[in-house]
């Protein structure tokens, strides 16, 4: 049986664990109760309760919109349902970066009144001081580099991140110091496939990768992107296993025609 196959709660020490025996870390999104007790029943070794909620949820072009208190609602949906995937909370933009009082608060905050076990936290260098404050609290930390949504303003574009070499050399270099600062893990986001080995063996934690290729310890997706309820998303790194959009339109517009034609409910139906 598989380390993960054998752990009663995956941990920061599972995950640890399973890149040191080379076996894959799972990690998908969830945002509510009823889809969070799916994915933790299916098997996934991580939930990430992601700021991504402010797309797929709240229908806003970015991620920047998300607050504190929306975050730790959705995080407490999720940590209602989930019995033993390790749940990773993002921390939304504003209460971490430039500030590491603040972002201790913000942890705290989400730890607490959440019930989360860990957070997450975008970028290297530049919030490596919030990283540190927040591990002298005991809340584990995963770290996120390559493509970081919340600073899209700054970049202009969802585009493949660290193509030339000297954003290449930083991104390992922030991922030795992410590391060194303690986080137990680092999300790799779009970036080239060969870049993301080279950060995988640059360091011990382990990577979880969103289309940055096969080369990294574990893999991530948003779960309304792999289960095609959103459609209007396609990198070429997601991989649809449903297509509920059809499927769920088609069962509103079937009991649509069933309550007008008096079809429903039934004799069978009825008290």
């Amino acid at each position: 049986m598989s380390i993960a196959g054998k752990a009663r709660k995956i941990t920061t020490h599972t995950l640890q664990e399973m890149k040191a025996a080379g076996e894959k870390i799972t990690m998908l999104t969830a945002y509510d109760y009823s889809l969070a007790k799916l994915v933790d029943n299916g098997g996934v070794d991580v939930v990430l309760v992601g700021d991504s909620a402010s797309n797929v949820m709240a229908g806003n072009d970015t991620t920047v919109p998300m607050t504190l208190d929306h975050m730790i609602y959705h995080a407490q949906c999720v940590v209602r349902a989930v019995d033993r995937s390790l749940i990773v909370v993002d921390m939304p933009f504003g209460t971490y970066q430039g500030n590491s009082k603040c972002a201790l608060d913000s942890a705290i905050r989400i730890m607490k009144e959440s019930g989360g076990h860990a957070v997450k936290l975008e970028g290297g260098s530049e919030i490596v001081d919030s990283v540190k404050r927040i591990l002298t609290a005991g809340i584990p930390v995963m770290g996120h580099l390559g493509l970081t949504p919340q600073s899209i303003y700054k970049f202009g574009t969802y585009s493949v991140r660290a193509r030339e070499d000297e954003e290449a050399d930083k991104l390992i270099e922030d991922a030795k110091l992410l590391e060194a600062s303690g986080c137990f893990a680092i999300v790799l986001e779009k970036i080239p496939a060969e870049l993301a080995v080279k950060v995988t063996q640059a360091i011990s934690i382990p990577t979880i990768g969103i289309g940055a290729g096969d080369g990294v310890d574990g893999q991530v997706l948003v779960l309304h992107d792999m289960l095609g309820i959103t459609m209007d998303f396609s990198p070429r790194f997601l991989r649809r296993y449903l297509n509920l959009s059809e499927q769920i339109e088609g069962a509103i517009n079937q009991y649509v025609d069933d309550v007008r034609s008096g079809d429903f409910p039934n004799d069978n139906e009825q008290y």
